[in-house]
């Protein structure tokens, strides 16, 4: 199933599929290894729209939800 980022449950994988657009912000996800093919685990949202909390590449990164909201990933079942 494909969704974004910020739609997964805490302690949730997925692989990355791609980042939605080309400007700046896209630029910077990818530089932090948001690429698609990556394994990205969800591990928590702060609270209040907050950034979310997430692993990726065996770096732990927070990135806000419109950022989160670029990110396309594919569920495993």
């Amino acid at each position: 199933m494909t969704t974004t980022l910020d739609q997964l449950k805490p302690g949730q994988r997925a692989e990355i599929v791609r980042i939605d657009g080309f400007d700046g912000i896209a630029s910077r996800l990818r530089e932090m290894g948001f690429v698609p093919g990556e394994l990205v685990q969800y591990l928590r949202a702060a609270p209040f729209g907050g950034p979310v909390n997430c692993a990726i590449q065996n770096s732990r990164v927070a990135v806000r939800g419109g950022e989160a909201r670029r990110v396309l990933v594919q569920t495993r079942i």
